[in-house]
């Protein structure tokens, strides 16, 4: 009995679910439609990869001056001590 009432309660549910994954489905479909009229088509030349075996430029400079970065890696240093502190002190 109780196997039918489960059956009786779930066919709709399930009917519903199938019948919107066949609305948006259906939908789905006319997207490709909506691109613009005057929109340039996009060829692609066979072959044509990107260059990944090309490397960026060699920088003479560093990108964080070597007294900024001694800065940077004081503070962190103080910021972690200061945790370790604390969380000590949450024991």
């Amino acid at each position: 009995m109780l196997a039918l009432w489960d059956l009786q309660k779930t066919r709709p549910i399930c009917s519903a679910l199938l019948l919107a994954a066949f609305a948006l489905g259906g939908c789905s479909s006319q997207l490709a439609d909506l691109t613009p009229g005057d929109a340039q088509p996009h060829v692609r030349e066979p072959g044509t990869y990107l260059p990944v075996h090309d490397l960026p430029p060699d920088r003479d400079e560093a990108i964080i001056p070597p007294d900024r970065r001694a800065k940077i890696e004081a503070e962190l240093a103080a910021a972690r001590d200061r945790q370790a502190v604390a969380a000590k002190d949450a024991k």
